[in-house]
C-alpha cells in the first residue's frame, strides 16, 4: 500500500481530481438547470442522489474498465458504413438526448406556457422522478469521459476511485450555488443551454467518428467558446448593474407554497 502515498501517486491524484472537475463542468451546468425546476425542499435530496449515483456509476465503470476497453471496436451494427460499438452507441444516444432536452428547455424558457409550467412544478412527485431520470441518464453519458480520463492519468484503481469521489463531492457542494447564480441571470442560463447544445453535438460526433473528433479536439473549442462567452457576460453584468434582466418563462421553485413544496 506504500505506493499509494508516493509522490507520483499524490501528483496523479491531484491532477486527476482537477481534470475530473473540469470535465464535470458541463454535467454540473445540466444538473443545475434541471435542479432549477425542482421545488426547493426536493433540490437538496436530488443533489444528494445525483452525487451518490455519480460516484457509484463511476466506481463501477472503473472496476469494469478492462471489460469496457475490450468492447472498444467490437462492432454491434453498422450505419452508412460506420461501425457502432457500445461506447459509440452511448455517446450518440446521450448526445441526441441532451440536444432534445436542451432545445425543449430553451423553448420552455422563451415560449413556454406559464400556467403549464406552474402546474408542472406543483406535481412534486412526478416532477422529482422525471428530473432525477434526466440527470441520471446524462450523468451516465458523462461518466464515460470521466472513466477514460482516469484510466489515462492514474496507474492504480484506488487512486482513480479516490479522485472520482473527491471530484463528485466538490461538484456536489458547488452545484447549488451554480444553480442559484444561473437562475438569477437569464443570459447565463441561455449561454449555458447553448453550451449544452454544443456538448450534445460533440457527443454525437464523438460517437459517430471518434478518431476524427479526437483529431479536431472539438471539446477544446467548445470549452474555449463557453469560457469566452462567460467572460463577456461577466463584463456586461458589471457594466450594467442597475439594468433589470428579462424574465424567462419559468416558475421560481422558491416561490412554490410550502404545502406544495
Amino acid at each position: 500500500m506504500d505506493y499509494l502515498f508516493s509522490n507520483e501517486s499524490i501528483i496523479s491524484l491531484l491532477t486527476l481530481t482537477l481534470l475530473e472537475i473540469i470535465l464535470g463542468i458541463d454535467n454540473v451546468i445540466f444538473v443545475s438547470i434541471i435542479m432549477g425546476r425542482i421545488p426547493g425542499e426536493y433540490r437538496k435530496k436530488a443533489r444528494l442522489y445525483w452525487m451518490i449515483f455519480g460516484i457509484v456509476t463511476r466506481v463501477l465503470l472503473l472496476m469494469m474498465l478492462g471489460w469496457l476497453l475490450k468492447q472498444k471496436g467490437v462492432i454491434l451494427f453498422s450505419v452508412f458504413g460506420h461501425g457502432i460499438d457500445l461506447a459509440s452507441l452511448v455517446m450518440i444516444g446521450g448526445g441526441l438526448f441532451l440536444l432534445f432536452k436542451t432545445v425543449m428547455e430553451i423553448h420552455h424558457k422563451l415560449e413556454g406556457d406559464e400556467e403549464a409550467l406552474e402546474a408542472d412544478v406543483k406535481k412534486k412527485a412526478g416532477g422529482f422522478a422525471k428530473a432525477m431520470t434526466q440527470i441520471v441518464l446524462v450523468d451516465m453519458v458523462f461518466s464515460f469521459d470521466s472513466v477514460v480520463t482516469a484510466s489515462g492519468i492514474a496507474q492504480h484503481l484506488e487512486i482513480m476511485i479516490a479522485a472520482v469521489v473527491i471530484a463528485m463531492i466538490i461538484m456536489f457542494f458547488f452545484s447549488d450555488g451554480i444553480a442559484t447564480f444561473i437562475h438569477k441571470h437569464p443570459t447565463l442560463k441561455m449561454l449555458a443551454l447553448s453550451f449544452l447544445v454544443m456538448v450534445g453535438l460533440v457527443l454525437v460526433i464523438e460517437g459517430w467518428s471518434p478518431e476524427k473528433a479526437h483529431e479536431m479536439q472539438l471539446k477544446n473549442y467548445v470549452y474555449f467558446a463557453m469560457a469566452f462567452s462567460f467572460g463577456v457576460e461577466l463584463i456586461n453584468m458589471k457594466m450594467r448593474k442597475k439594468s433589470k434582466p428579462v424574465e424567462l418563462r419559468e416558475p421560481d421553485p422558491e416561490d412554490v407554497p410550502e404545502d406544495i413544496a
